[in-house]
This record gives structure tokens, C-alpha cells and sequence, in this order.
């Protein structure tokens, strides 16, 4: 149990939300300045997969870099656990918000992108201190 808490008796399952949030923060951010971007220019609308995917990718990574860079040991599960959250409260927005949402190979695809980056991520992370 005491891999669970931190010594300053802090939660972890505390630590991996607040890595969540920081990644969809940043996510939401990055998505704003893109689609004012997209708006005001001549950019290509074929542009938006690809650039979503870079944002997901920056979102999870800076989540799991700034958690990992807390704790001690196991970034690597820190940061995959973080990718997961991330990518499942995005994928239950994405089914609020978006009434032809399917499952097709591109979701599982983003979904092992986002759990591969939260550990990349947690790796950095725990190597940056």
C-alpha cells in the first residue's frame, strides 16, 4: 500500500487525475489556438486528424512528464495510467458529443498511441528530477 501514497501521505490516485487534467487542459488550449488558426488561414481541413493526433500526444505527455516528475518510481505506469484516463474521458465526451461516433480501428489505434505516450512520458518524467 505504501506505493500508493506518497511520504508526504499525499494520494497517488490524486496525483494521476491532476496529470489527467493538466493534459486535457492543455489539450483544450491547443485545440482552441488550432481552430482559430484553421479559421483565419487557408490551412486544409484534411490537416485536422493529423494535427489532433500531435495534440493528444503533447496533452498526455506533458500530464504524465509533470506527474512523473513527482513521485519516485514506475513512471512508466504513472504515465500509462494517465494516457488511459485521458483516453477514456475523451473517448466519453466524444460519445456525448458526437452522435455518428463509432469504434472503428482508428479509436484502438489512438488508444494504444495514448497508452505508449503516457509511458514514454512517465519515463521522462521520472528521469527529468
Amino acid at each position: 500500500m505504501s506505493y500508493f501514497k506518497k511520504q508526504d501521505g499525499s494520494s497517488y490516485i490524486l496525483n494521476i487525475i491532476k496529470g489527467t487534467l493538466i493534459g486535457l487542459l492543455l489539450t483544450f488550449l491547443l485545440i482552441i489556438i488550432f481552430t482559430i488558426i484553421l479559421a483565419y488561414t487557408k490551412l486544409s481541413e484534411g490537416l485536422i486528424p493529423f494535427i489532433n493526433s500531435i495534440i493528444m500526444i503533447l496533452g498526455i505527455s506533458s500530464g504524465a512528464i509533470l506527474t512523473s516528475k513527482k513521485l519516485d518510481k514506475r513512471g512508466w505506469v504513472n504515465g500509462g495510467l494517465i494516457g488511459i484516463c485521458y483516453f477514456l474521458i475523451i473517448f466519453v465526451i466524444s460519445q456525448i458529443l458526437i452522435k455518428d461516433f463509432s469504434l472503428g480501428k482508428y479509436f484502438f489505434i489512438k488508444g494504444s498511441i495514448a497508452l505508449v505516450t503516457g509511458c514514454i512520458g512517465g519515463m521522462i518524467g521520472i528521469n527529468i528530477k
